[in-house]
């Protein structure tokens, strides 16, 4: 059938859609789509099926159906296939084209950028020949213009060395001529410049120019100094230095008024001239230093002036504290030491009053005093550098150099103000042997004063047994003389230079109290079996009033800052877990913490001790009140007065006993946590044991009320305010013994019906019962017998 034959074309060409715009417009956008030519729905089926007759026979049943009349349509049909059929092969022939072309203009212009590169190539062969041409014909040139500028640069270099000679020789010509003409503060400032151009050349490879240079400002600064000197010493002399005297005779070379202004001015114009030289003398001259292993602090030299100010009073050190001479004593260090104090004290006035003033319209920074005080501390160093070998090995000897010393070093500081930046003796205390040598000696006296303080017949004796007010600690004479054992010890190094040397003082205290506290602990073993008499309560002071102590010095400045130098070390050591290096960065715990725990530790085992005994005392003597006939008492109506029960009697007068004597013998803090510690214990012993083993009746329970609440609490209020809150067991149990007959009905119907916690808990707070359960409460109830016969 034609048309069916005809129709069988239709897949491969463009299909029928509503419009001849929109069929046009989907033509444009697809070259060769043959999906997008029967319409949306026809592709998805063309997709689904994948079969090209089932997708013809779908189109002529969409076109033509059962409809006869539809076979009108199949001539348009056929139109419109053909039509599509010759714009798709159009296309296709148009596109078979185009592409060829494209093919040879990329050929051609690949031909082409061949070409240029060939050229380029052929020109970077020309452009290389020419330069290894001009090059070969240019060496000669070069070699010669090289040989010029080497000749240029050796002349440049030779002028110039003439510069600094010509310029070091009107330098030295202008100072001859200064000095001919006694101009001499001229002549030093023209020093001053030689040196700052010796300072200059300091980098240079000229040997020869430098050594001329140094040479040439030696020579004159020799010359300047000597004259200078000779003159500034005139002037002195004039003014009687060196003072040995008192301050107060300081006058007597100035007892001429009319000379003293002439002579001032002529010290301050040598003064300064003599400053002047400062940077010469400091190129020339080095300063005096002791060995390394003192590790004294870079420092300058003391200014000019004030050395040669300071040169009778070394001749006089050195004159009577070396040698042979009486003065000389190796084991009266304060000797030497004490003159130099004088010294300083003798001339602060002059310095502060005379030279200082000087030296600030100079314009120098320096400090008169700092800087005689700076010079006279070198005397003493290097004598004690000297000394210390010599009696390092004599435990008095050197005890009494160390003590002398750190006197003279407090003395130094807090009265004349000299700076602990500075050199000073410490520095020589803190040299490795000296320093091993002086922690033993510490440590062996520490130990004998440890030995003389505990046999004494006085050391568990407090020294202000009768002031009220400052024995509050009741600290045995032996515990406070050890602390301020360790406080010496702490004023004796504290001044040290370094961190580690005074960590090591440090660990040496912490042994110490270890120490101590073992022989306290052996001590308190011997007197265990008298744990409430005097000796053992004293011991238990001790340890509290050493703990106390070393928890306020914990927060101290000075500890503090130990404790970040140990938290530096042990970093670096990696000798602490993080979790305590954490600690002691965030302050949580101290240097001391570990001494505090195990006296902590020895406290609270003695109190327990205490408590413990008393105790058992007090349960003795609770025995009778235990047995107590609590079922039939009578009501306290029947009763005209209520009255303690006898049996209660022997319970109470031991504990009031042995309260007054602990109240008496340990101190308020102890004595609280005492007291505390024991209640605890009592309230738990009188509800299990006297409560809980008994039955009530009306009267048994009125009786047990009354015995707690006016006789046994009572003996606490001198301690605090509600002594009852101490006892919450014994207090809620009479609450629930006493309660009337209705209310305590009222709250077991409670009790037994409260399915859950909360009500029982509210309706147990209403009557004042916070302490105990609801179950204890049942079993509380269940010890009254004074129930109604019909009640449940």
């Amino acid at each position: 059938m034609l048309p069916a034959g005809q129709a069988g074309e239709g897949p491969a060409t463009p299909g029928c859609s509503e419009s001849g715009d929109e069929r046009k417009t989907e033509e444009e956008k697809s070259e060769i789509n043959i999906a997008a030519l029967v319409g949306n729905e026809q592709v998805s089926e063309v997709t689904d099926n994948g079969d090209l007759s089932s997708y013809v026979s779908a189109f002529i049943e969409k076109e033509v159906g059962n409809d006869l009349k539809s076979l009108k349509k199949l001539d348009k049909l056929i139109e419109q296939m053909t039509e599509n059929k010759m714009q798709l092969e159009e296309q296709v022939l148009t596109i078979s084209s185009e592409i060829p072309k494209r093919i040879q203009n990329a050929l051609k212009n690949a031909e082409e950028s061949k070409q240029f590169l060939n050229q380029f190539l052929d020109q970077e062969t020309h452009l290389v020949s020419s330069i290894n041409s001009h090059l070969l014909t240019a060496q000669p040139w070069m070699e010669d213009l090289g040989a010029k500028i080497s000749q240029i640069e050796e002349i440049e270099r030779h002028l110039a060395y003439l510069k600094w000679i010509s310029q070091i020789e009107e330098l030295s010509d202008n100072i001859q001529q200064y000095l001919m003409t006694n101009n001499v503060p001229e002549a030093s400032s023209t020093l001053v410049s030689m040196a700052e151009l010796d300072i200059k050349l300091q980098e240079s490879s000229c040997t020869h120019l430098l050594g001329f240079m140094r040479a040439t400002v030696k020579f004159w600064h020799k010359i300047l100094k000597d004259r200078l000197t000779s003159d500034f010493e005139e002037i002195l002399a004039q003014l009687h230095w060196p003072f040995i005297a008192p301050p107060q005779s300081q006058t007597v070379g100035l007892s001429r008024p009319a000379s003293a202004p002439e002579i001032y001015s002529n010290l301050e114009t040598l003064f300064c001239q003599l400053l002047k030289l400062q940077t010469s003398d400091e190129l020339l001259t080095k300063p005096k230093q002791l060995p390394e292993k003192y590790s004294l602090p870079a420092s300058s030299s003391v200014i000019l002036p004030i050395q040669i100010m300071l040169t009778p009073l070394q001749k006089r050190f050195r004159y009577h504290f070396r040698g042979n001479r009486q003065t000389n004593v190796i084991s009266k260090p304060e000797w030497y030491l004490t003159q130099v104090l004088m010294w300083i004290g003798n001339h602060t006035q002059f310095l502060d009053e005379k030279i200082q003033p000087i030296l600030d319209k100079a314009g120098s920074s320096a400090n008169a005093m700092l800087e005689f005080s700076r010079g006279l501390m070198m005397l003493v160093l290097e004598k004690l550098a000297a000394d210390i070998p010599c009696l390092l090995y004599d435990d008095n000897l050197f005890c009494h150099l160390v003590d002398e010393v750190l006197l003279f070093e407090r003395e130094l500081h807090s009265v004349h103000g000299y700076p602990g930046t500075f050199a000073n003796c410490m520095h020589i205390l803190s040299e490795e042997t000296c320093f091993q040598r002086w922690l033993t000696v510490e440590r062996k006296f520490a130990l004998q004063k440890m030995d003389s303080m505990l046999s004494s017949e006085a050391a568990w004796i407090s020294q202000y047994k009768d002031i009220t007010d400052v024995d509050e600690m009741k600290v045995p004479d032996c515990a406070e003389t050890f602390m301020t054992l360790l406080l010496v010890i702490t004023d004796r190094y504290k001044n040290l230079p370094t961190a580690s040397r005074k960590l090591q003082f440090l660990e040496l205290q912490k042994d110490l109290v270890d120490d101590f506290r073992i022989r306290l602990t052996q001590v308190m073993k011997e007197e265990t079996r008298a744990s409430l008499g005097f000796r053992y309560c004293a011991i238990l002071n001790a340890v509290n009033y050493i703990s106390t102590v070393l928890a306020d010095w914990a927060d101290n400045v000075f500890f503090l800052q130990l404790q970040q130098a140990a938290l530096e070390v042990f970093a670096e050591n990696n000798t602490l877990s993080k979790l305590q290096l954490g600690q002691l960065a965030s302050m949580e715990s101290s240097v001391f913490d570990d001494m505090i725990n195990l006296l902590e530790r020895l406290k609270h085992d003695m109190l327990t001790r205490q408590v413990d005994h008393v105790f058992r005392e007090v349960k003795d003597a609770a025995k009778l009140y235990r047995k107590e006939r609590w079922l039939s008492l009578p009501s306290q109506s029947e009763q005209a007065v209520m009255s303690l029960s006898s049996s209660a009697c022997p319970l109470l007068l031991t504990l009031r006993d042995r309260l007054l004597q602990l109240e008496q013998q340990l101190c308020f803090s102890l004595f609280k946590t005492f007291w505390q510690m024991l209640v605890e214990k009592l309230d738990i012993h009188i509800y299990q044991e006297i409560i809980l083993a008994n039955h009530f009746n009306e009267g048994g329970a009125a009786q047990l009320q009354f015995d707690m609440t006016r006789n046994l609490f009572p003996l606490f209020s001198h301690y605090c305010k509600r002594p009852e809150n101490y006892f919450k067991h014994v207090k809620e149990a009479c609450i629930i013994l006493n309660l009337n007959i209705g209310s305590a009905l009222l709250l077991k119907d409670v009790l037994q019906s409260a399915s859950e916690q909360p009500p029982a808990t509210a309706a147990l707070n209403e009557i004042g019962i916070y302490k105990l359960a609801p179950q204890d409460v049942e079993i509380l109830l269940n010890l009254r017998t004074n129930w109604p016969n019909t009640g449940k």
